[in-house]
């Protein structure tokens, strides 16, 4: 029989329909045609792209804007939203509008074409976790900035507009509504128990075992309780902090292992699996709150969302997190994995 399932810190409510024969090996994801062609994110290629933000991985001494970079930020060069400008805001009748002011950034995770995260050592992953930081660290001193966000669209079907591995960054003048559901349930939790929910979901999950597909000493790794997606993953800091910019420097290293066992597993699991992960982090003029905990959000693009989803804003996963959770355990990664 079909169950439902309630995320506890949003409210949202999720179906588990089994009955629709979907089970962790059953996904397959047809092979995407290579393009090919020109691409504005390799080297040799920075002339076509905005004057760049950040940059890692030159020699000394070479000039901005040149080939030698191991990773590179880089305005978007059709951004959804601008720097330039004042903010201002205003009504029109009963509706609230404001200017398109914010920050729109595409981090260049790799200098070669082909190379995925997945495929990228640890070492390197560090990387494009720093560039994550630095770049909010920079934002948030523009006190028009509310929000930054920071995603990643992996293949085709996740809505990854070239095949060149990137990440992109908005940074808004309002925190999100999804954000603010869960600052709002994460508080509610905590003025009713004095305990952060993401770190009593930490407890329980390193306690039950069945939901987690890893850890290591700072991080673990499970798929969510709730999945909107089949096999679904939070990526969470054993320790708490609410704010992505407060990660202490010996975390990178470990976020950027966990990260890669996911992604490994998850390609095992399901080859040219495409996905987007999002991290989840506390307002930019909020860094400092004892109810909410900073995560990545990762899902696999494996189901269609349709009008049942858009109309009662539930979701149908046919595979259960336990499921998914065991049979990712379960893959024997390469030497080294």
């Amino acid at each position: 029989m079909p169950e439902l399932r309630r995320d506890p810190i949003v409210g949202r409510w999720v179906i588990i329909a089994k009955e629709r024969g979907k089970r962790p090996h059953d996904f397959v994801v047809p092979e995407e045609k290579v393009k090919g062609g020109f691409c504005p994110l390799c080297p040799g290629h920075e002339y076509t792209t905005p004057p760049e933000v950040l940059a890692y991985g030159r020699p000394p001494g070479a000039p901005p804007n040149s080939p030698g970079w191991t990773l590179r930020v880089v305005p978007n060069k059709f951004p959804a939203l601008r720097i330039e400008g004042e903010l201002w805001k205003e009504g029109e009748g009963i509706y609230d509008k404001m200017n398109g002011i914010g920050a729109h950034e595409v981090i260049i995770e790799t200098p070669n074409h082909h190379e995925t995260l997945a495929d990228m050592p640890p070492e390197r992953l560090v990387h494009v976790f720093w560039a994550y930081r630095d770049r909010m660290v920079d934002l948030s001193r523009d006190t028009r900035f509310r929000y930054v966000i920071i995603f990643k669209n992996h293949g085709r079907a996740a809505g990854a507009s070239l095949e060149h591995s990137h990440s992109q960054l908005i940074a808004l003048p309002i925190v999100p509504l999804l954000v603010s559901q869960e600052l709002k349930g994460s508080k509610l939790y905590y003025d009713y128990k004095e305990r952060c929910i993401f770190c009593d979901i930490i407890r329980q999950e390193l306690q039950t075992g069945t939901r987690v597909v890893c850890e290591n000493h700072e991080f673990v790794a499970i798929c969510a309780f709730a999945p909107r997606q089949p096999f679904e993953m939070w990526i969470l800091p054993k320790r708490h902090h609410s704010d992505f910019r407060s990660i202490d420097d010996s975390q990178f290293q470990a976020l950027a292992e966990i990260f890669s066992e996911i992604l490994r597993r998850l390609q095992a699991a399901i080859p040219r699996c495409p996905y987007n992960f999002v991290l989840h982090t506390a307002p930019l003029r909020e860094p400092y709150l004892e109810h909410y905990h900073w995560h990545f959000e990762l899902l696999p693009k494996l189901t269609q969302i349709a009008g049942f989803e858009w109309g009662t804003g539930f979701y149908i996963t046919p595979t259960t997190p336990e499921d998914a959770a065991h049979f990712l355990r379960e893959i024997k990664l390469g030497e080294g994995g």
